[in-house]
């Protein structure tokens, strides 16, 4: 019995080791004792139910002690309903000390809807206390005299915590200033001015309100770069000169096809027109035999006829002859 007894007291003493790490490890009794002696008053039935919620009450606790150390008035609920909505409790108790301290107002819900809307709201109230600057990428602009400009600007933002939600963020500022950029130089006469003046392009710019809709608001924009590229309005004229000339030559050309077009359809005609001369020459004797076997012509006529073509072939011989005479003795002359 005696050796039973021994046995049972033996697992008795394991069971209550056991329950007593499990009740440790499910109840964090270190954890409420440090919030007890850092003055955040919690309940360990609080604790509990942030396990059964499946809350790491350390995520909560710890930044509970944070702000009282710093003097703000939050509820455990609070950080804990943030938490549960997949915020960052630290991040956010953070950010409402570094607000009260730099004495900007910031009020639990605003600084929740920011962390909540994906923005670090321990960045903004740092952005909002210590100004920003973007830098933006090279911009190219040209003026109206051709030349163009590549110009590189540092803007100087301060974060606004009022347009942190639904706000713009850095982009829509530098496609902004961009734009501004672009207009500024384009509607310079001269790429001259723009080199000796570069402050005309940034009041120009601060003055268009390049910041409404945005989460930031514009402090100062300055240049820091500006370079002479190409010419791209000689480069243009080029372009265009030389897209006339090829118009022009296509023209050209154009003009002339439909003039050997025309030249051979002529010369077809041409020799239509000789075709039908040799036939109708062909048929002369055939007519003249007619006319004679019919009377209409008699032979007298015939012979007149004869003669009258025998003197124009001996006239044309003549004049032909007489030509060229006259060049020989033109040219013995000479």
């Amino acid at each position: 019995m005696g050796g039973f007894g021994t046995i049972f007291g033996i697992f008795g003493i394991i069971a209550i080791i056991i329950l007593l790490i499990v009740f440790f490890t499910f109840v964090p009794i270190g954890l409420w004792i440090t919030a007890f002696f850092s003055g955040v008053k919690i309940r360990i039935s609080t604790l509990i139910g942030m396990r059964l919620r499946r809350v790491r009450p350390g995520r909560i606790v710890n930044p509970m002690i944070k702000a009282t150390k710093a003097g703000l008035d939050l509820q455990i609920e609070n950080l804990e309903g943030h938490y549960l909505a997949g915020g960052n409790v630290n991040t956010l108790v953070d950010a409402l000390i570094a607000a009260q301290r730099a004495e900007i107002p910031l009020e639990f819900e605003r600084a929740a809807a920011i962390d909540l809307a994906g923005r670090n709201v321990l960045e903004a109230v740092q952005v909002s206390v210590n100004p920003k600057v973007i830098e933006t990428p090279n911009i190219s602009a040209v003026a109206q005299d051709g030349i163009e400009v590549v110009v590189k600007a540092k803007v100087t933002v301060r974060a606004n915590i009022d347009r942190l939600v639904g706000g713009a963020g850095e982009e829509t500022i530098i496609a902004r200033v961009g734009e501004g950029i672009v207009t500024t130089v384009g509607s310079s006469m001269s790429y001259k001015g723009v080199l000796e003046n570069p402050d005309s392009i940034s009041k120009v710019v601060l003055n268009k309100g390049l910041d409404s809709g945005t989460a930031y608001e514009i402090l100062s924009i300055d240049i820091a770069d500006v370079d002479v590229a190409r010419n791209i309005g000689a480069r243009l004229q080029t372009d265009q000169a030389e897209a006339d000339k090829r118009i022009a030559e296509a023209k050209a050309s154009e003009r002339r096809a439909m003039a050997m077009a025309r030249e051979q359809e002529m010369r077809a005609e041409v020799e239509a027109m000789r075709a039908r001369v040799v036939e109708a020459e062909s048929e002369v004797p055939l007519a003249l035999a007619n006319a004679l076997k019919s009377g209409n012509l008699g032979v007298l006529d015939y012979y007149k006829m004869q003669n009258i073509q025998s003197d124009t072939k001996m006239r044309e011989s003549l004049s032909k002859g007489k030509s060229l005479n006259s060049g020989k003795d033109n040219g013995n002359q000479s």
